[in-house]
């Protein structure tokens, strides 16, 4: 990857993206996420090289500077949170895409994302409670929000909300899964024993 147009192209693979020229200098165009607006990737020329600015964890923030010296300290932007890579052929094109991939990654981070793949995770034939997927989530303090997001699931046929339980096993209120007993239908299709409301946690726990 050496090339604007081939950084941005491969930025604009990512679900939910735009490019866009927010500037009066017209060399700066930011690859951006929908709805947040937040952009996860710079592109601009310096020094006779595209380089990319891209946001980086800061346990990972060093390795990369370490690893290629064409990674370098964010240009322009807060250097604890932002690497620049300089396109100068000298880093791998799968290491270009995968810190690309880690900078879209923490931008579009958010504890519904978390919890939502938290119960994917859910193996079929088990239930878990709100806070276990709490916890797997990332803040075990958070079951509130766990039942929110998932009274809004986006995507129920891949995200298999009705898999969750309260604390002591029972089932939740009709309203949620679409009617009387269509949480109680889904888990038995599941292979999942329910007994007047409630799933018996020792059995079919995580």
């Amino acid at each position: 990857m050496k090339t604007r147009q081939q950084a941005i192209t491969y930025g604009l693979t990512f679900p939910h993206t735009y490019v866009e020229s927010p500037f009066k200098d017209p060399n700066w165009e930011l690859v951006r996420v929908k709805g947040s607006k937040k952009a996860f990737l710079w592109v601009y020329e310096k020094d006779g090289y595209i380089n990319l600015n891209i946001k980086v964890d800061p346990e990972w923030r060093e390795f990369w500077r370490e690893a290629y010296d064409a990674v370098i300290p964010g240009y322009h932007q807060n250097k604890k949170y932002w690497n620049t890579i300089i396109l100068d052929g000298t880093i791998p094109e799968k290491d270009i895409k995968k810190m690309i991939k880690e900078s879209y990654d923490i931008i579009t981070d958010s504890p519904t994302k978390r919890i939502y793949e938290a119960v994917k995770q859910i193996p079929k034939g088990h239930v878990a409670t709100y806070g276990q997927v709490a916890a797997m989530a990332g803040n075990p303090k958070m079951s509130r929000a766990v039942g929110n997001a998932l009274h809004k699931n986006p995507d129920p046929e891949n995200i298999p909300c009705f898999r969750v339980v309260n604390a002591k096993g029972e089932l939740a209120e009709a309203f949620a899964f679409g009617g009387e007993g269509k949480q109680a239908k889904l888990l038995e299709e599941d292979g999942v024993v329910v007994v007047d409301g409630k799933v018996d946690l020792d059995v079919y726990g995580m």
